[in-house]
């Protein structure tokens, strides 16, 4: 550029009104600050959160209107079974309680060494068998053996259980007991037994990778993604990682999920995330574990299908 041009464009921008000029002439010179801080917000909320809330949307999602969940509405589940007075949870003798008071039943349901599924919450059977070892290390052979909570009663096989609730309208909640890596083959085998009886079913799993499964491969499964306070010393997470922890509370592996209802810890249901799932993606709401009639009679208002115990046999 010549100087003549420099010089020409210096004196025209002299003369130039600015909005700061402007803003001074009416006495507003702090509104150019705030325009500016605006302009950054705005910046901030096109490139960072808006992004960051469709993400999450994305990682929230699940599926919508699966019939079969009208029939699932029918019921009220007994948790491991309708356990008291010697019939120890999980045992034939509770789901047979269960059916006799017309509910249907939630049950855990672990992969042997023999690879036989044993119906059973702990992979380690101290808590109700007393034996210092994990089912995972057991055979058909040795569920004889394995006495329930100081009773007569074994550790089950499922395919006994299923033998139970054969042509019986009360359906099952089918919990997938993943530990360590053995989601794929304990996923199949479920339901490569589930195929061979006449059984109303839903799976349910902590772990996402089993409902990932079935999305691809069973497409035409209930499935749902069980979730909590996942940070509670209680709960049997099969050695999960704090990452995998924290994904599965926040529901955010919902996008491999795509999960027909969430079934959630009614005690830490407020989580914001479920909220979501609810408002947006219509989901079915399962609530765990009730323990009393009137937390039942409050799940079931919100339109809740419930899980319960410690009552139910009067």
């Amino acid at each position: 550029m010549s100087k003549q041009k420099k010089t020409a464009k210096k004196a025209q921008n002299k003369h130039k009104v600015s909005r700061r000029d402007v803003l001074a002439f009416f006495g507003m010179e702090w509104l150019d600050t705030t325009l500016k801080l605006l302009k950054y917000v705005l910046l901030f909320l096109l490139c960072v959160l808006l992004p960051a809330a469709a993400l999450v949307l994305f990682a929230l999602q699940c599926r919508r209107g699966h019939k079969g969940l009208e029939t699932l509405k029918k019921y009220r589940y007994a948790h491991r079974g309708l356990h008291h007075d010697g019939k120890p949870e999980n045992s034939l003798a509770a789901f047979q309680e269960a059916l006799d008071h017309g509910y249907g039943a939630e049950l855990d349901v672990h992969l042997m060494k023999d690879g036989e599924l044993a119906v059973i919450h702990d992979s380690h059977l101290g808590r109700m068998c007393g034996a210092d070892t994990i089912i995972e290390e057991m055979t058909a052979a040795d569920l004889p053996n394995l006495k329930l909570d100081y009773t007569d009663e074994t550790v089950p096989l499922f395919e006994d259980v299923l033998k139970l609730f054969n042509g019986r309208p009360e359906p099952l909640i089918v919990e997938v007991k993943v530990v360590g890596n053995n989601y794929k083959e304990l996923t199949e085998k479920t339901m490569q037994l589930l195929d061979q009886y006449d059984v109303c079913y839903c799976i349910e799993s902590f772990d996402s990778r089993v409902l990932n499964w079935l999305r691809i491969n069973r497409p035409e499964v209930i499935r749902g993604q069980l979730s909590a306070d996942l940070t509670s010393p209680d709960l049997n997470t099969g050695g999960s990682k704090k990452f995998s922890l924290f994904m599965v509370q926040h529901l955010l592996f919902n996008f491999m999920a795509c999960p027909d209802f969430i079934a959630y810890d009614f005690s830490s249901r407020s989580l914001p995330e479920l909220k979501l799932c609810r408002k947006l993606y219509h989901v079915q709401e399962v609530s765990w574990t009730i323990r009393t009639r009137e937390d039942m009679e409050a799940a079931e208002k919100l339109g809740n299908i419930v899980i319960f115990e410690n009552f139910g046999w009067e």
